[in-house]
């Protein structure tokens, strides 16, 4: 007696199979990718290195805002404990600015005791990637290998993934203060927004910023 034949799956009970697993991947890179943007915000990875690079955020008049203030504060500290010679400030300017993101940060640090000598502003820059690109090529110039970036914690993943592309060796050294650092609701916010964000850059090798976010 011959055995009876499998039965065969329907076309609509594959497609809705095929349609779970992709769902389940997609949570699953998007789980694992926020995890990862979460745990490098809470690691510090401070070191000797050959320069300490301070992205830019906003300014008004050449007086850094608190996102920026927070910034600047901890690329001071990290100069004081003698991890480095050189800072380099990042960040170019919006429409009618009669100062750039990196102008105000080399005032702020000089103004604070760092000699104008180990200060170079790049002022160019209007999202994280061009910013990396500008650095890199300057780290190339003055034959530097190494680099703290400091910046929000939940921008540190990505920031330090495109230094990483442009062939740096790049840590993180996030601040510990401001706005965006206070408040929990604060936090899943920009957890959310930069675990995007990363996904997108990492998908396209495109910047994915919006004005004004102070993420830049």
């Amino acid at each position: 007696m011959s055995e009876p034949a499998p039965r065969r799956a329907s076309p609509g009970r594959v497609l809705r199979r095929a349609a779970l697993g992709s769902v389940l991947m997609l949570l699953l890179l998007l789980g694992g990718t926020g995890f990862r943007v979460w745990q490098v915000a809470r690691s510090d990875d401070r070191r000797p290195v050959d320069m300490i690079v301070v992205l830019g955020a906003a300014q008004y008049h050449g007086k850094p805002t608190p996102v920026l203030r927070a910034r600047l504060e901890q690329a001071l500290e990290l100069y004081e404990q003698g991890l480095t010679e050189h800072v380099v400030t990042v960040g170019g300017s919006q429409e009618g600015d009669k100062y750039t993101e990196a102008e105000t940060g080399r005032i702020w640090l000089a103004d604070h005791g760092v000699p104008e000598s180990r200060i170079t502003d790049v002022e160019t820059g209007a999202d994280t990637l061009g910013s990396m690109r500008a650095v890199a090529k300057l780290a190339d110039q003055r034959g530097w290998n190494s680099t703290l970036i400091v910046s929000d914690p939940w921008h540190s993943l990505r920031a330090r993934t495109m230094a990483s592309d442009f062939g740096l060796d790049a840590w993180a050294s996030p601040t510990r203060s401001g706005p965006i650092v206070q408040t929990r609701s604060t936090q899943f916010h920009y957890i959310f927004r930069e675990t995007g964000g990363l996904l997108y850059y990492r998908l396209t090798h495109a910047p994915a910023e919006v004005v004004g976010n102070g993420l830049g």
